[in-house]
């Protein structure tokens, strides 16, 4: 992580010490707490569903393990279930999935509670090398099925690796099959030979990157639209945007809710990312409140219209 972006993280915890939300949230840790925590892990947070292009339902809201490794990221896997979470997004070039299946496995929660999502990487393309990727994943996993598993990036034999996905669908191993960071031209070409359409296409999307092009596009398939990074890493100062935090104002909100709750409104699944069980439900707490229509105009105009991940290229 660069100097940036840790710079960008201490503010997010500075505007969430000055914000409303931040009282609220500490109330967590202090002497209500036994009877919020219940709360919580009562499911009185209610996640709602979208109901995806073949019939199954996943939770709009997840939980990002990007980075989290180890017997750590196993404790925030964990930490995240207990406190709501029921999808849980991870990859193999995440280099955590056996930390991930380890806090699935501390949860306690039962695995059909939970919707898994996995993605196959680049140097595993092809129909052999998918077949085998998917198996070293669901081990790792300690899992017999996935929820999801998608193409990370249009790269490699794409037409190999989906015929194999293809495959596993119909044999039940996977419940729904998708792409990531695919354009809407890859995902024509992807459709001249597939038998069934993606499920999902998780991309970069957030107020910095909005994405229109695909939003329409995706709005009119049949393929879901999920972010892949809701508040774009904390980069470009998102956590101390001032447009965000007048809105926010309004309804004592943070930032990061703000955001979030932006997605929903727009029909957008989001998997936000924390190692910090104070920030996971915070960012649960989100279905309380409604943006209107002058916030979401407001929020449209923060658009850059390019990413804050050069990098990826």
């Amino acid at each position: 992580m660069s100097k940036k972006n840790n710079t960008n993280g201490i503010k997010r915890r500075a505007f969430l010490k000055r914000s409303t939300l931040f009282s609220v949230g500490t109330i967590f840790l202090g002497s209500c707490s036994s009877k919020i925590f219940a709360a919580i892990n009562n499911y009185s947070v209610k996640i709602p569903f979208i109901t995806l292009n073949n019939g199954v339902q996943m939770p709009i809201l997840g939980f990002g393990t990007n980075t989290l490794n180890g017997s750590g990221g196993a404790l925030n896997v964990s930490d995240a279930i207990s406190v709501g979470y029921r999808l849980i997004d991870t990859a193999h070039i995440y280099g955590n999935e056996e930390a991930v299946g380890m806090g699935i496995k501390q949860s306690g929660i039962a695995r059909e509670e939970l919707f898994i999502t996995s993605k196959l990487w680049v140097d595993d393309s092809g129909y052999e090398s998918t077949k085998k990727a998917f198996k070293t994943t669901i081990n790792k996993l300690g899992v017999e099925y996935l929820d999801l598993y998608l193409i990370h990036r249009p790269r490699g034999d794409v037409k190999g690796s989906w015929k194999a996905m293809e495959e596993l669908l119909e044999e039940g191993k996977i419940k729904a099959i998708g792409v990531s960071n695919f354009e809407p031209n890859q995902l024509d070409e992807l459709m001249e030979y597939a038998k069934f359409e993606p499920a999902i296409n998780q991309i970069e999307t957030h107020v910095f990157f909005q994405q229109h092009n695909s939003y329409k596009f995706l709005n009119k398939s049949k393929t879901q639209i999920e972010a892949w990074s809701p508040f774009a890493a904390g980069r470009n100062g998102i956590f101390s945007n001032q447009n965000l935090a007048i809105i926010g104002k309004k309804y004592n909100k943070s930032i990061a809710q703000v955001c979030l709750r932006w997605h929903y409104q727009r029909g957008v699944i989001a998997i936000p990312r924390s190692s910090q069980k104070t920030h996971m439900i915070e960012n649960l707490n989100i279905f309380d409140f409604e943006l209107s229509e002058s916030d979401m105009q407001n929020i449209t105009k923060l658009d850059l219209n390019i990413t804050q991940f050069p990098e990826w290229g």
